[in-house]
Protein backbone atom coordinates (compact mmCIF):
# COMPACT_ATOMS: atom_id res chain seq x y z
CA UNK A 1 0.00 0.00 0.00
CA UNK A 2 2.42 1.93 0.80
CA UNK A 3 9.71 2.81 3.52
CA UNK A 4 8.04 4.72 4.87
CA UNK A 5 8.36 6.68 4.59
CA UNK A 6 4.24 10.12 1.51
CA UNK A 7 -1.96 14.15 -0.88
CA UNK A 8 -2.22 11.61 -3.09
CA UNK A 9 -4.75 8.37 -2.91
CA UNK A 10 -2.27 6.06 -2.10
CA UNK A 11 -4.91 3.91 -1.97
CA UNK A 12 -5.16 4.72 -5.98
CA UNK A 13 -1.30 4.41 -6.19
CA UNK A 14 1.34 2.99 -3.88
CA UNK A 15 3.50 5.37 -2.54
CA UNK A 16 7.25 5.34 -3.31
CA UNK A 17 8.01 3.46 -0.04
CA UNK A 18 5.54 1.99 2.19
CA UNK A 19 6.93 2.23 5.41
CA UNK A 20 6.63 4.66 8.46
CA UNK A 21 8.56 7.39 8.84
CA UNK A 22 8.61 11.25 9.33
CA UNK A 23 8.86 13.40 6.41
CA UNK A 24 12.70 14.66 7.15
CA UNK A 25 14.95 12.34 5.32
CA UNK A 26 17.18 11.93 9.19
CA UNK A 27 15.23 9.04 10.01
CA UNK A 28 14.83 6.29 11.74
CA UNK A 29 16.61 3.28 12.42
CA UNK A 30 13.74 1.40 11.14
CA UNK A 31 10.17 2.69 10.07
CA UNK A 32 7.30 0.70 9.78
CA UNK A 33 5.26 0.81 12.17
CA UNK A 34 4.33 4.75 12.05
CA UNK A 35 0.95 5.86 10.52
CA UNK A 36 -0.36 8.79 9.12
CA UNK A 37 -3.57 10.02 8.06
CA UNK A 38 -4.15 10.13 4.49
CA UNK A 39 -8.17 10.34 4.51
CA UNK A 40 -11.08 11.14 7.06
CA UNK A 41 -14.45 10.76 6.00
CA UNK A 42 -17.63 11.26 7.93
CA UNK A 43 -20.84 9.52 6.70
CA UNK A 44 -23.50 11.74 6.37
CA UNK A 45 -26.99 11.86 8.38
CA UNK A 46 -28.97 9.80 5.38
CA UNK A 47 -26.26 7.36 4.64
CA UNK A 48 -27.86 3.80 3.76
CA UNK A 49 -26.35 0.99 5.13
CA UNK A 50 -23.59 -0.05 2.76
CA UNK A 51 -20.17 -2.12 2.54
CA UNK A 52 -17.30 -0.55 3.24
CA UNK A 53 -15.34 -1.45 0.45
CA UNK A 54 -18.41 -0.29 -1.82
CA UNK A 55 -18.52 3.18 -0.04
CA UNK A 56 -14.82 4.14 -0.40
CA UNK A 57 -14.84 2.86 -3.99
CA UNK A 58 -17.41 5.64 -4.30
CA UNK A 59 -15.97 8.00 -2.75
CA UNK A 60 -11.97 7.20 -4.12
CA UNK A 61 -12.68 7.45 -7.81
CA UNK A 62 -9.04 6.75 -8.91
CA UNK A 63 -8.82 3.57 -6.15
CA UNK A 64 -9.63 0.07 -7.64
CA UNK A 65 -11.88 -1.90 -5.19
CA UNK A 66 -9.06 -5.06 -4.99
CA UNK A 67 -6.66 -2.38 -3.77
CA UNK A 68 -9.38 -0.90 -0.72
CA UNK A 69 -9.86 -4.51 0.24
CA UNK A 70 -6.31 -4.65 0.46
CA UNK A 71 -6.21 -1.79 2.63
CA UNK A 72 -8.55 -2.70 4.86
CA UNK A 73 -7.25 -5.86 4.86
CA UNK A 74 -4.23 -4.29 6.40
CA UNK A 75 -5.85 -2.47 9.44
CA UNK A 76 -4.95 0.57 7.20
CA UNK A 77 -8.71 1.36 7.14
CA UNK A 78 -10.18 2.07 10.01
CA UNK A 79 -14.43 2.80 11.37
CA UNK A 80 -14.90 5.03 14.56
CA UNK A 81 -10.73 4.31 15.23
CA UNK A 82 -11.15 0.28 15.12
CA UNK A 83 -10.25 -2.18 12.11
CA UNK A 84 -13.23 -3.85 10.73
CA UNK A 85 -13.71 -5.89 7.97
CA UNK A 86 -14.90 -5.25 3.83
CA UNK A 87 -18.12 -6.22 4.82
CA UNK A 88 -18.98 -4.06 7.45
CA UNK A 89 -21.63 -1.61 6.78
CA UNK A 90 -21.08 2.30 7.02
CA UNK A 91 -23.68 3.76 8.86
CA UNK A 92 -24.86 7.72 9.20
CA UNK A 93 -21.88 9.68 11.09
CA UNK A 94 -19.25 6.88 10.82
CA UNK A 95 -16.03 8.12 10.74
CA UNK A 96 -13.49 6.14 8.69
CA UNK A 97 -10.06 6.78 8.52
CA UNK A 98 -7.23 5.59 6.25
CA UNK A 99 -3.90 5.87 7.68
CA UNK A 100 -0.95 4.51 5.62
CA UNK A 101 3.06 4.40 6.64
CA UNK A 102 4.08 7.67 4.18
CA UNK A 103 3.23 11.10 5.29
CA UNK A 104 1.37 12.43 2.20
CA UNK A 105 3.41 13.72 -0.65
CA UNK A 106 3.47 16.19 -3.54
CA UNK A 107 6.01 15.08 -6.34
CA UNK A 108 7.16 13.11 -8.96
CA UNK A 109 9.82 10.49 -8.60
CA UNK A 110 12.29 10.61 -11.22
CA UNK A 111 13.83 7.41 -12.69
CA UNK A 112 18.19 7.51 -12.46
CA UNK A 113 20.17 4.37 -13.54
CA UNK A 114 22.01 3.41 -10.55
CA UNK A 115 24.49 0.69 -9.79
CA UNK A 116 21.96 -0.67 -6.63
CA UNK A 117 23.32 -3.40 -4.92
CA UNK A 118 20.36 -5.91 -4.80
CA UNK A 119 20.97 -9.03 -3.01
CA UNK A 120 17.69 -11.05 -3.70
CA UNK A 121 15.18 -10.41 -6.15
CA UNK A 122 11.95 -12.48 -7.11
CA UNK A 123 8.55 -11.34 -8.57
CA UNK A 124 7.05 -10.01 -5.63
CA UNK A 125 10.08 -8.45 -3.76
CA UNK A 126 13.58 -7.35 -3.54
CA UNK A 127 16.14 -7.19 -0.96
CA UNK A 128 18.79 -3.95 -1.36
CA UNK A 129 22.01 -3.50 0.39
CA UNK A 130 22.43 0.67 1.18
CA UNK A 131 25.31 2.10 1.44
CA UNK A 132 25.90 4.98 3.89
CA UNK A 133 25.55 8.31 2.84
CA UNK A 134 22.63 7.29 0.47
CA UNK A 135 19.27 9.18 1.19
CA UNK A 136 16.13 6.18 0.64
CA UNK A 137 13.40 8.76 -0.46
CA UNK A 138 13.42 12.49 -1.79
CA UNK A 139 12.66 15.07 0.34
CA UNK A 140 13.81 18.90 0.92
CA UNK A 141 17.33 19.10 0.13
CA UNK A 142 17.71 15.60 -1.37
CA UNK A 143 15.03 14.99 -4.52
CA UNK A 144 17.83 13.50 -6.99
CA UNK A 145 20.01 10.49 -6.46
CA UNK A 146 17.96 8.39 -3.45
CA UNK A 147 17.50 5.10 -3.43
CA UNK A 148 14.01 5.67 -4.54
CA UNK A 149 15.23 7.13 -7.47
CA UNK A 150 17.68 3.90 -8.48
CA UNK A 151 14.84 1.85 -7.80
CA UNK A 152 11.96 3.52 -9.67
CA UNK A 153 14.34 2.95 -12.62
CA UNK A 154 14.98 -0.50 -12.06
CA UNK A 155 11.13 -0.80 -11.60
CA UNK A 156 10.36 1.29 -14.12
CA UNK A 157 8.44 -1.80 -16.01
CA UNK A 158 5.99 -2.98 -13.44
CA UNK A 159 2.47 -1.25 -12.90
CA UNK A 160 3.32 0.70 -10.00
CA UNK A 161 2.41 4.41 -11.56
CA UNK A 162 -0.06 6.49 -12.83
CA UNK A 163 0.70 9.19 -15.54
CA UNK A 164 4.16 8.78 -15.19
CA UNK A 165 4.54 8.38 -11.74
CA UNK A 166 6.80 5.74 -11.01
CA UNK A 167 6.32 4.85 -7.11
CA UNK A 168 8.51 1.49 -6.09
CA UNK A 169 7.35 0.53 -2.74
CA UNK A 170 9.57 0.48 -0.18
CA UNK A 171 8.27 -1.23 3.21
CA UNK A 172 10.54 0.74 5.87
CA UNK A 173 13.59 2.96 5.73
CA UNK A 174 16.68 3.57 7.62
CA UNK A 175 19.16 6.20 7.84
CA UNK A 176 20.79 8.58 5.78
CA UNK A 177 23.87 7.70 7.38
CA UNK A 178 22.94 3.80 7.92
CA UNK A 179 23.94 0.93 6.10
CA UNK A 180 22.51 -2.30 5.55
CA UNK A 181 19.64 -4.20 4.35
CA UNK A 182 15.72 -2.83 2.82
CA UNK A 183 12.92 -5.25 1.50
CA UNK A 184 10.89 -3.93 -0.97
CA UNK A 185 7.74 -4.96 -2.63
CA UNK A 186 7.56 -5.58 -6.17
CA UNK A 187 3.55 -5.91 -6.42
CA UNK A 188 0.45 -4.20 -4.75
CA UNK A 189 -0.22 -7.10 -2.80
CA UNK A 190 2.94 -8.03 -1.60
CA UNK A 191 3.86 -3.75 -0.24
CA UNK A 192 0.79 -4.37 2.10
CA UNK A 193 1.72 -8.09 2.94
CA UNK A 194 5.05 -7.03 3.83
CA UNK A 195 3.52 -3.54 5.63
CA UNK A 196 1.27 -5.16 7.79
CA UNK A 197 4.66 -7.67 9.34
CA UNK A 198 6.21 -4.44 9.88
CA UNK A 199 3.18 -2.76 11.69
CA UNK A 200 2.43 -5.90 13.52
CA UNK A 201 6.43 -6.29 14.73
CA UNK A 202 6.83 -9.88 13.05
CA UNK A 203 9.62 -8.40 10.49
CA UNK A 204 13.09 -9.81 12.40
CA UNK A 205 15.58 -6.56 12.25
CA UNK A 206 18.87 -7.14 13.51
CA UNK A 207 21.20 -4.05 13.74
CA UNK A 208 25.10 -3.95 14.61
CA UNK A 209 26.34 -0.63 16.11
CA UNK A 210 29.50 0.57 17.93
CA UNK A 211 28.54 2.43 20.94
CA UNK A 212 30.78 4.60 23.79
CA UNK A 213 31.32 2.83 26.76
CA UNK A 214 30.69 -0.34 27.94
CA UNK A 215 27.04 -1.56 29.11
CA UNK A 216 26.83 -2.64 33.08
CA UNK A 217 24.35 -5.46 31.65
CA UNK A 218 25.77 -7.93 28.64
CA UNK A 219 22.50 -8.28 27.36
CA UNK A 220 18.97 -6.12 28.38
CA UNK A 221 15.47 -5.00 27.27
CA UNK A 222 15.25 -0.88 26.51
CA UNK A 223 11.12 0.12 27.03
CA UNK A 224 10.13 3.72 27.17
CA UNK A 225 8.35 5.99 24.81
CA UNK A 226 10.10 8.13 21.99
CA UNK A 227 8.61 11.05 20.49
CA UNK A 228 10.15 14.34 19.12
CA UNK A 229 11.60 16.70 21.30
CA UNK A 230 9.99 19.88 23.08
CA UNK A 231 13.03 21.73 22.89
CA UNK A 232 14.39 20.18 19.08
CA UNK A 233 11.72 19.47 16.87
CA UNK A 234 14.69 17.70 14.78
CA UNK A 235 15.20 15.07 17.22
CA UNK A 236 14.14 12.79 19.17
CA UNK A 237 14.05 11.94 23.07
CA UNK A 238 12.91 9.74 25.56
CA UNK A 239 9.90 10.13 27.73
CA UNK A 240 10.16 8.26 30.87
CA UNK A 241 6.94 9.30 32.67
CA UNK A 242 5.38 7.49 29.32
CA UNK A 243 2.70 10.49 28.76
CA UNK A 244 4.27 11.55 25.39
CA UNK A 245 5.75 9.57 22.69
CA UNK A 246 5.44 6.16 21.34
CA UNK A 247 5.79 3.28 23.10
CA UNK A 248 9.50 1.79 22.15
CA UNK A 249 11.39 -1.75 22.69
CA UNK A 250 14.81 -2.53 21.67
CA UNK A 251 16.75 -5.35 22.56
CA UNK A 252 20.44 -4.91 22.83
CA UNK A 253 23.66 -7.51 23.52
CA UNK A 254 26.89 -6.91 24.32
CA UNK A 255 29.20 -8.56 20.99
CA UNK A 256 32.61 -7.33 21.87
CA UNK A 257 34.27 -4.95 23.59
CA UNK A 258 36.86 -2.89 23.20
CA UNK A 259 38.41 -1.03 26.00
CA UNK A 260 36.40 2.55 25.66
CA UNK A 261 33.75 1.36 23.28
CA UNK A 262 31.58 -1.39 22.68
CA UNK A 263 30.06 -3.63 19.84
CA UNK A 264 26.29 -4.44 20.39
CA UNK A 265 23.81 -6.15 18.33
CA UNK A 266 20.36 -4.55 18.81
CA UNK A 267 16.97 -6.35 17.84
CA UNK A 268 13.96 -4.02 16.79
CA UNK A 269 10.64 -4.95 18.40
CA UNK A 270 9.26 -1.68 17.16
CA UNK A 271 10.23 0.74 14.34
CA UNK A 272 10.50 4.20 15.84
CA UNK A 273 12.48 6.89 14.48
CA UNK A 274 15.68 7.08 15.16
CA UNK A 275 15.03 4.04 17.86
CA UNK A 276 18.63 2.21 18.43
CA UNK A 277 20.33 5.76 18.35
CA UNK A 278 18.28 7.56 21.23
CA UNK A 279 17.27 4.23 23.27
CA UNK A 280 21.52 3.93 23.61
CA UNK A 281 22.14 7.31 24.41
CA UNK A 282 19.16 6.83 26.70
CA UNK A 283 21.59 4.28 28.78
CA UNK A 284 24.69 6.83 28.75
CA UNK A 285 25.94 4.93 25.28
CA UNK A 286 25.51 7.24 22.53
CA UNK A 287 26.48 5.54 19.09
CA UNK A 288 29.85 6.23 17.94
CA UNK A 289 30.15 9.11 15.08
CA UNK A 290 26.65 9.77 15.89
CA UNK A 291 26.41 14.03 15.52
CA UNK A 292 22.58 14.51 16.12
CA UNK A 293 22.96 12.32 19.74
CA UNK A 294 26.67 13.52 20.92
CA UNK A 295 29.25 10.46 19.36
CA UNK A 296 30.94 12.73 17.47
CA UNK A 297 33.23 13.87 19.97
CA UNK A 298 35.03 11.43 23.07
CA UNK A 299 32.36 10.34 25.40
CA UNK A 300 34.50 7.57 27.41
CA UNK A 301 38.23 8.14 28.37
CA UNK A 302 40.49 11.12 28.64
CA UNK A 303 40.57 13.87 25.93
CA UNK A 304 44.50 14.19 26.26
CA UNK A 305 47.71 12.46 25.12
CA UNK A 306 47.60 10.14 23.04
CA UNK A 307 44.25 8.16 23.28
CA UNK A 308 43.05 11.90 22.44
CA UNK A 309 45.00 11.42 19.09
CA UNK A 310 43.93 7.79 18.55
CA UNK A 311 40.09 8.76 19.16
CA UNK A 312 39.88 11.20 17.23
CA UNK A 313 41.54 9.67 14.10
CA UNK A 314 38.60 6.96 14.74
CA UNK A 315 36.54 9.20 14.30
CA UNK A 316 37.43 11.28 11.53
CA UNK A 317 37.88 7.66 9.65
CA UNK A 318 34.28 7.19 10.28
CA UNK A 319 32.17 10.70 10.25
CA UNK A 320 28.71 9.03 10.69
CA UNK A 321 27.10 6.66 13.49
CA UNK A 322 27.80 3.24 13.37
CA UNK A 323 25.21 1.70 12.64
CA UNK A 324 24.20 -0.76 10.40
CA UNK A 325 21.37 -3.03 9.16
CA UNK A 326 22.88 -5.97 9.52
CA UNK A 327 19.55 -8.65 9.06
CA UNK A 328 15.90 -8.75 8.30
CA UNK A 329 13.81 -12.00 8.43
CA UNK A 330 9.97 -11.92 7.06
CA UNK A 331 7.61 -14.35 5.91
CA UNK A 332 7.38 -13.89 1.84
CA UNK A 333 4.19 -12.64 0.93
CA UNK A 334 3.28 -15.43 -1.61
CA UNK A 335 4.95 -18.71 -0.42
CA UNK A 336 4.19 -17.81 3.37
CA UNK A 337 8.11 -19.50 3.07
CA UNK A 338 10.40 -17.46 5.94
CA UNK A 339 13.29 -15.88 4.54
CA UNK A 340 16.47 -14.54 6.51
CA UNK A 341 19.18 -12.58 4.93
CA UNK A 342 21.92 -11.04 6.01
CA UNK A 343 25.10 -8.51 4.63
CA UNK A 344 28.57 -7.90 5.46
CA UNK A 345 29.70 -4.97 7.79
CA UNK A 346 30.41 -1.97 5.09
CA UNK A 347 34.49 -1.80 4.49
CA UNK A 348 34.61 1.86 7.13
CA UNK A 349 32.76 0.17 9.44
CA UNK A 350 35.55 -3.22 9.43
CA UNK A 351 38.28 -0.72 9.60
CA UNK A 352 36.87 1.00 12.74
CA UNK A 353 36.53 -2.17 14.68
CA UNK A 354 39.80 -3.46 13.51
CA UNK A 355 41.41 0.01 14.21
CA UNK A 356 39.94 -0.53 18.19
CA UNK A 357 40.53 -4.12 18.50
CA UNK A 358 44.30 -3.30 18.23
CA UNK A 359 44.07 -0.39 20.82
CA UNK A 360 42.71 -2.20 22.86
CA UNK A 361 45.27 -5.47 22.37
CA UNK A 362 47.84 -2.93 22.84
CA UNK A 363 46.45 -1.17 26.01
CA UNK A 364 44.91 -3.64 28.40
Amino acid sequence: MSEPEEDQEYLAQPPVPVAAAAVEEEDDEERGDELYEHHRITANRKQELLRLDKFLLNRLHSSSRTRIQNAIKAEAVQVNDRPVKSNYRVKPFDVITITLPEPPQEFKVMPEPMDLDIRYEDAELLLVNKPAGMVVHPAFGHWSGTLVNGLAHHLQGLPTGRNGEVRPGLVHRIDKDTSGLLVIGKSEYAMTHLSNQFFHHTIERTYLALVWGVPKETEGIIRTHIGRSLKDRKVQTVFPEGDQGRHAVTHYKVLRTFGKVTLVQCNLETGRTHQIRVHMKHIGHPLFGDATYGGDRIVYGQRTGAYKIFAEKTLELMPRQALHAKSLGFEHPVSREHLQFEVELPADFVELLARWEQYAAENE
